[in-house]
C-alpha cells in the first residue's frame, strides 16, 4: 500500500478528495489531510510518503514552495499539483520540480483515476512490484459501476438513481446507460437483487417480522414487499422463511 497526502486550504476539497476515489482499493493509503505547505513539510519531514497531492494557492507555504522542497528533500516522493487556475508559471514550476501532473479544480474523477493509476504504475515499476490481477475492474467505467455497486449495497433502503449519478460525477441517464452496458443489470434491477438478498437474510432471524424488513429495505408497504419478493423468488416471504428454519408464524 503506497502513503499519500492531501494538501488543500478548504477543508471540503481534501475531504471530498479523499471520499472521491477508492484509494484503498487502487493500492493508496491516506496518511494525512494538511491545510497548507508547512504542515505537510513538517510531515515529510518525520514520515516517508510516496505521493503528494497539494493545492497551489495556500497561507503560511503555497503548494508551488512545497513543491520545491519536495523536489529538493524528498525526490523519490511523486507530487501532483490540484489548481483552480490554468497558469502558464504554475505548469512551469510543475515542469521544473518534476510534478507528476497537473489537475484542475474541480477534480474529475476519470482525470484523477488516469493520474493515480500512472502514479501506482510507477512506483510499482519502482519498487519492482507485480501487480495482482485485481478483484474487480479497474478500467474507468469498471470503477464507476464498482462505486454505485458499493452505494447501493450500503444504501439499499434509499438508494436512488440521481443520488448514485452524483457520487460518480455523471448525469443519471448517461449513468443508467452505461451501468446496464457494463454491469449486464439495469440500475433497478441491481438494487431490486440486493433488497431481495438483504431480505432473505434477514427473513432467517425469525425475530424479524415481514413488516420490519419491508421497511428496513425500502418498502413503505408490506404487501408491496411480498409481492415484490415473491416475484423474485417465486415464495412468498413466510413459505421461504417455513422452507429454510421450518418456522411457522
Amino acid at each position: 500500500m503506497y502513503s499519500l497526502i492531501i494538501v488543500d486550504d478548504e477543508r471540503k476539497i481534501r475531504e471530498g478528495i479523499a471520499n472521491l476515489f477508492p484509494w484503498t482499493q487502487n493500492g493508496f493509503e491516506i496518511k494525512g489531510l494538511f491545510s497548507n505547505g508547512k504542515q505537510a513539510l513538517e510531515y515529510l519531514r518525520k514520515n516517508h510518503t510516496d505521493v503528494v497531492m497539494t493545492d497551489i494557492q495556500m497561507p503560511v507555504m503555497n503548494g508551488l514552495d512545497l513543491s520545491s522542497h519536495i523536489a529538493a528533500e524528498f525526490p523519490d516522493t511523486i507530487h501532483v499539483f490540484l489548481t483552480g487556475y490554468q497558469d502558464f508559471h504554475y505548469m512551469h514550476t510543475a515542469i521544473l520540480n518534476h510534478a507528476e501532473d497537473y489537475l484542475l479544480k474541480p477534480i474529475k474523477y476519470d482525470e484523477l483515476f488516469t493520474c493515480m493509476e500512472n502514479v501506482r504504475q510507477k512506483l510499482d515499476k519502482k519498487y519492482h512490484v507485480s501487480s495482482p490481477e485485481p478483484a474487480v475492474d479497474s478500467s474507468y467505467y469498471g470503477q464507476i459501476i464498482y462505486k454505485v455497486q458499493a452505494y447501493l449495497k450500503t444504501n439499499y433502503r434509499s438508494a436512488t438513481l440521481e443520488e448514485a449519478a452524483a457520487i460518480v460525477n455523471l448525469s443519471p441517464n448517461y449513468l443508467s446507460k452505461i451501468f446496464k452496458e457494463k454491469s449486464g443489470l439495469g440500475f433497478s434491477e441491481f438494487l431490486n437483487r440486493v433488497r431481495m438478498e438483504k431480505a432473505a437474510e434477514l427473513l432467517l432471524d425469525i425475530s424479524n417480522k415481514h413488516y420490519e424488513i419491508a421497511d428496513r429495505i425500502g418498502y413503505d408497504n408490506p404487501k408491496n414487499f411480498s409481492r415484490a419478493f415473491k416475484q423474485y423468488y417465486h415464495v412468498t416471504p413466510r413459505e421461504f422463511r417455513e422452507k429454510k428454519l421450518g418456522a411457522k408464524e
